[in-house]
């Protein structure tokens, strides 16, 4: 398992870089579009691929492991797949949630491989289940959230909606218990040098791509080791 900390030296050979200077930082909106157009480049067997070895670091990751109850998602607009990353966890044992619009804002319904699906107004498959159903938030052990970009600092670039940003707004306002762990999910040709952020955006508190687990310090919840 590669295993960073901001700010510190990689602790693996891969280093977390593809070898390439991260993308300079411009305006958001060029941002999400080079990365969306990054992403519907790769092909499927290029995605699967990638897929496979996040899910691999993921699940040999401490995080993980003691996380009983994960939120993820479904794939769309050439995102990281995590369907691999989520049959590991059935096979452990664990419980799956994707997030399900709500007005503004997201709730989190459970979801196993014969949940029934339809697709919201963005065209994006969700449990067709009764809400009665969702999990409070604070009770989710893990969040395994999507993006366009992210940089050094946990700042994360999502579709524009501020979906995330507006459910876990709660997380910036407090400095100690915090629940769940966010941790974004993305290719490593995500990251750029700078983000352009907002006073409301709600920052990472880690980062998976398919070259492993990076944490953003300070973050008492990192573990030292992995």
């Amino acid at each position: 398992m590669n295993l960073r900390f901001k700010g510190q030296g990689s602790c693996g050979t891969n280093g977390g870089s593809t070898g390439n200077p991260p993308v300079r930082a411009t305006s958001r909106a060029n941002i999400r579009r080079e990365m969306r157009h990054k992403r519907r480049k790769l092909t499927a067997a290029s995605r699967a691929a990638l897929a496979t070895h996040l899910a691999r670091q993921m699940a040999n990751s401490r995080v993980f492991q003691r996380s009983l109850r994960l939120a993820a998602y479904l794939p769309n607009d050439g995102e990281m797949d995590l369907r691999p990353l989520m049959r590991r966890a059935w096979n452990r044992g664990k419980h799956c949630y994707l997030p399900v619009l709500n007005g503004h804002r997201l709730w989190f319904l459970p979801y196993q491989p014969d949940t029934p699906l339809d697709d919201n107004r963005f065209g994006i498959p969700e449990p067709a289940i009764s809400p009665r159903k969702r999990w409070p938030l604070q009770a989710l052990d893990l969040v395994l959230a999507p993006l366009v970009a992210f940089d050094g600092l946990g700042n994360r670039l999502g579709m524009g909606g501020g979906y995330y940003d507006r459910t876990f707004a709660y997380l910036a306002s407090r400095s100690h218990w915090q629940r769940p762990l966010i941790i974004g999910i993305a290719y490593e040709f995500q990251r750029v040098s700078e983000l352009p952020s907002h006073p409301w955006d709600v920052p990472l508190h880690g980062i998976a791509t398919e070259r492993g687990l990076e944490w953003f310090a300070p973050n008492p919840h990192a573990p030292a080791r992995n």
